[in-house]
């Protein structure tokens, strides 16, 4: 067997995240207690032929460190080296996500569309939802097209603390939900 992926847990304001790497390298920065945590974890296990163990790395300790400055509001992009484990067509869409600018949302149709793919909009959807290093891959700044919060490992209620927290959205607004 290769060399563990190393875990551990992360308290962010908004919910528990658990953190993993392998090879120093961040593959997993998602929520605890979603509900795709097993085919989250058993996807990574098989793709790397490892397993979980409880530990740390440098890339773990700064991801760390880039998670608090994040949630200080001290950040706004993160800079570590990532390990994406999907299809090739999942990969796509998390690499997209990544180019979403702070501050800002979009919706799974301008989504699809940015990825030419209008007409897959259900596996662009399901794609971001398969996405396992919430936060850093910022899945919480896709919504419905008509605005909605839609769809969030982490919780509606987390969605919209982050996309709080990052100024995309109108505070007027918050008061009327």
């Amino acid at each position: 067997m290769s060399e563990p992926i190393y875990t551990s847990s992360y308290q962010s304001p908004v919910g528990e995240l658990i953190l993993g790497t392998f090879e120093d390298k961040l593959c997993l920065c998602d929520w605890k207690y979603r509900k795709m945590r097993s085919a989250i974890d058993e996807r990574i296990k098989r793709r790397l032929e490892s397993d979980y163990e409880a530990g740390g790395s440098p890339t773990m300790s700064e991801a760390i460190v880039q998670l608090d400055e994040y949630f200080k509001d001290e950040r706004a992009a993160f800079d570590l080296p990532l390990l994406m484990l999907g299809t090739d067509f999942q990969k796509q869409v998390w690499h997209a996500l990544l180019k979403i600018p702070y501050g800002t949302t979009m919706t799974y149709l301008e989504l699809s569309k940015s990825l030419n793919n209008e007409k897959g909009i259900r596996a662009v959807a399901a794609a971001n939802g398969a996405n396992a290093i919430s936060i850093i891959v910022p899945c919480h700044r896709i919504i419905g097209s008509d605005g909605s919060f839609v769809g969030y490992a982490g919780g509606l209620a987390a969605k919209k603390k982050l996309l709080q927290l990052e100024g995309a959205l109108d505070l007027s607004q918050l008061q009327l939900f």
